[in-house]
């Protein structure tokens, strides 16, 4: 009997065993009914997204609401609502100038471009027949079926677009509806974000009480230090990129204007857009833009693209680092990583969001690596090393959570 007991007492080895095989089990699963999970969470996303878009909201609003708490009502005894009613007021006004004043100007330069389209193409190849000549090039008919082809494209195009568009007009009320529910979704997005934002000090002990019901304490500890260390990091970056693609945008309408460059609000808008992407957001950004400008005006595209290679060298080695300046810790190597890794999984929202992602990631593993060399007492040699000091050692700038 003795024995019996004592076989079937399970031990903390026993346990983590059994755990792992538990945990193999259910990836198993899941892998095997990897459809139907992807399409239950992406229905359970869809449903909350108002409240996600929401979280994001407030997320991007939090800082500059605390800065009129702390700064502006201070002394109010109502200082949080009056801040929030501040930064959504200044928020609004933003927005409605933007639209004022860009929104026509873009829709503007699109319906001029798709009318003039077969006009900017003649003047295309009246150019390339001009230079070829005046260059004393041969075989410049091939220039002129390619041009040719262009426009006949792009009629072929427009009528089986019309075609297209009887076709879909019974679908136009479902085009409708989902517009219906877009606005929906966008004003519950955007009352759901402004409670967050009230209920804050109120939501967050409420958030860390669950969580130190649930996880013992010093699991808790730890989850809420690395929230820290992530809240950190994604404000830094996603307000600093915000600033910095604005301030680029309006440079290049600048720079735009004065060179005289056709389409002068689009391109900057798209360059404004896609500069939020690191590293490749310009280049992305001016790719389309070259595109139409060689259509429009192709000495205009030359002018474009070398001001595009300038405004991103000032970018990178001046404007990004003082607005910036470490706020993820890494090098320039990981940024690229993070950056073709999240484009490739996530889209757009991955290429912005990877790099701050990554760099949270890289400290929690350069963090974990440090302590178990440290226990082994190997800590000192790696440091010695070429190179590891700058991979195991924290940076000045962005102190990783404490274990």
């Amino acid at each position: 009997m003795r024995n019996r007991r004592k076989w079937l007492t399970l031990d903390e080895k026993t346990i983590s065993n059994l755990l792992v095989v538990l945990i193999g089990i259910l990836f198993f699963v899941a892998l095997t009914n990897f459809k139907v999970i992807w399409n239950a969470l992406s229905n359970a996303i869809s449903v909350i997204s108002p409240f996600i878009a929401g979280f994001i909201i407030a997320f991007l609003l939090d800082a500059p609401t605390a800065f009129f708490e702390r700064k502006l009502y201070s002394k109010v005894k109502v200082k949080r609502g009056l801040s929030v009613l501040t930064v959504y007021a200044i928020a609004f006004a933003v927005l409605v100038l933007l639209i004022n004043l860009i929104i026509p100007s873009v829709v503007d330069s699109i319906m001029e471009l798709v009318n003039n389209i077969q006009t900017y193409l003649a003047n295309l190849n009246s150019f390339v027949n001009n230079l070829a000549s005046s260059l004393q090039l041969e075989n410049v008919e091939g220039v002129d079926d390619l041009i040719g082809s262009l426009m006949g494209s792009y009629q072929n195009i427009m009528e089986e677009a019309s075609k297209q568009i009887k076709a879909l007009l019974p679908q136009i009320l479902d085009v409708g509806m989902a517009v219906g529910s877009g606005f929906i979704n966008a004003i519950t997005a955007i009352i759901s974000s402004i409670y967050m934002l009230l209920a804050k000090d109120k939501l967050k002990p409420q958030l860390k009480k669950l969580l130190y019901a649930i996880v013992p304490k010093r699991p808790s500890d730890r989850v809420l230090d690395v929230l820290r260390y992530a809240d950190k990091i994604f404000v830094g970056f996603i307000n600093g990129k915000l600033i910095d693609s604005a301030i680029i945008g309006v440079l290049c309408f600048v720079m735009c204007a004065i060179l005289r460059i056709p389409f002068a609000v689009l391109v900057s808008v798209v360059v404004g857009v896609t500069n939020i992407i690191p590293f490749f957001g310009p280049f992305i950004g001016a790719i389309p833009c070259v595109m139409i400008l060689v259509i429009v005006e192709p000495l205009s595209a030359l002018k474009f693209l070398i001001l595009i290679i300038v405004l991103q060298q000032f970018d990178g080695n001046i404007l990004g680092p003082k607005i910036l300046g470490d706020s993820t810790g890494l090098s320039p190597l990981w940024v690229l990583v993070a950056i073709v890794v999240g484009g490739g999984l996530f889209g757009f929202i991955g290429m912005l969001l990877g790099v701050p992602t990554f760099a949270v990631l890289y400290a929690l593993v350069r963090e974990w690596v440090h302590n178990r060399l440290a226990r082994k007492d190997l800590d000192r040699n790696c440091a010695s090393q070429d190179g590891a000091d700058a991979v195991l050692e924290p940076d000045p700038g962005a102190e990783p959570p404490n274990p």
